[in-house]
């Protein structure tokens, strides 16, 4: 019987699938699984009554578990890989939190209006940290085979390099070769292009934070 998902729609696209980089891990780790679900999309801008019903919180993604929706990503990650061991993505104690800081680093740039407040630098450290991390564990996190850290990264990373190119005319510099390659990596999985969210739509979904 197939996994029922509650995810975001696209910003003006209500049959598409939109940018919510919680909403991504979730398909992924689904997808990584092999684990069949139904997607249900829903308009954040504008939440149905039967959404709100079902999850007064009003937050995605939500999964029905045992005529239960749950939200939250990690909770439904941590589920998903109780109720579906195989294959286990679960990462050694020591890499759970590589790279946790790279998302809020991001956001707090791609938000600034001043060149000199240090968030650039910031954002830079946490991918140096990473980039030093894989060159020692990598390609992946954890070695050679993808685990839970890099599901909840790889769509972070995604809005990273969207939003900052767009926004700033920012990249990830060259010279962090191993995330380069990473990131080159973790896109290229089958999962990652079956799941996307398009860049247009990652770009509308920030605007209004950006220039807020």
């Amino acid at each position: 019987m197939a996994v029922e998902l509650i995810v975001k729609a696209a910003a003006g696209a209500p049959d598409v699938l939109g940018d919510c980089p919680f909403c991504h891990r979730v398909l992924l780790t689904l997808e990584e699984k092999k684990i069949l679900y139904k997607v249900q999309l829903v308009n954040l801008s504008d939440k149905p009554r039967w959404f709100l019903e079902l999850n007064p919180e009003g937050k995605v993604p939500v999964i029905k578990f045992e005529d239960k929706w749950i939200s939250d990503s990690d909770v439904l990650v941590g589920i998903i890989e109780e109720k579906y061991p195989d294959p286990s993505l679960s990462p050694p104690p020591e890499a759970a939190s590589v790279a946790s800081k790279i998302f809020p680093s991001f956001i707090k740039f791609l938000k600034s209006k001043d060149p000199s407040d240090g968030t650039e630098q910031a954002l830079l450290d946490e991918l140096k940290a990473l980039d030093e991390h894989l060159k020692e564990h990598g390609p992946y996190i954890n070695g050679e085979n993808v685990c839970a850290v890099d599901l909840s990264l790889a769509p972070k990373l995604y809005h990273l390099e969207v939003t900052l190119d767009h926004f700033k005319s920012w990249k990830i510099p060259e010279s962090l070769t191993h995330v380069n390659n990473y990131i080159k990596l973790l896109f290229s999985r089958e999962s990652f292009k079956k799941t996307v969210a398009a860049k247009e739509h990652v770009i509308a979904g920030w605007e209004p934070k950006v220039n807020a």
